[in-house]
């Protein structure tokens, strides 16, 4: 079995998390903490809860990577958890409002196109959960179409048209400011 030597290293890390060294588990909160954080912070509209969340998601991950079978799938495995942490999070916030409110208001910043780094995060805040998940998950976690759909739970054919209708979305929600429709 020929592994890059990135696939060797996560396996490793898998193996002594399991083990239970207190070094790995730092290494991997080093590894992957940035990456979970932007993934959460694109769910969750308040900066404080999305840090909540995450501590939420390291003790998931701290409890279960014993569990882990395939340390291949750890990147797969940690965006479930942070999904799945993200949406008992949201159950519970239902449950006591009532509502679920996802969305952010705000004003677009004027210019830049569709390229615009800034202008497309700030569309994705307008777009609703299951849109700002896909997108989030293919497109800036560069995650596959198949890795998507195990964390979402859903068949590779429903990913590819949640992301062509999140991609009309993220158009519509940018607006003229986005440049060019095309």
């Amino acid at each position: 079995m020929d592994h890059d030597s990135d696939e060797i290293d996560r396996e490793l890390l898998v193996i002594r998390c399991r083990r239970g060294e207190r070094a790995a588990f730092e290494e991997l909160i080093r590894a992957w903490e940035r990456r979970l954080f932007v993934f959460i912070r694109k769910l969750v509209s308040d900066e404080e809860e999305a840090w909540q969340i995450l501590q939420e998601v390291w003790l998931q991950v701290l409890r279960g990577i014993a569990g882990l079978r395939d340390p291949r799938r750890l990147p797969v495995w940690l965006y479930q958890v942070a999904r799945n942490t993200v949406m008992s999070h949201y159950r519970r916030e239902y449950a006591r409002a009532g509502r679920l409110d996802v969305d952010v208001p705000g004003e677009p910043d004027s210019g830049g196109g569709f390229d615009d780094a800034e202008l497309v995060h700030h569309g994705l805040t307008r777009l609703a959960l299951p849109d700002r998940e896909v997108l989030t998950l293919y497109f800036l976690n560069d995650l596959s179409i198949a890795e998507t759909a195990e964390v979402l739970g859903i068949p590779p054919g429903t990913v590819k048209s949640r992301l062509y209708r999140a991609k009309r979305a993220l158009r519509d929600a940018i607006g003229p400011e986005g440049g060019s429709h095309d």
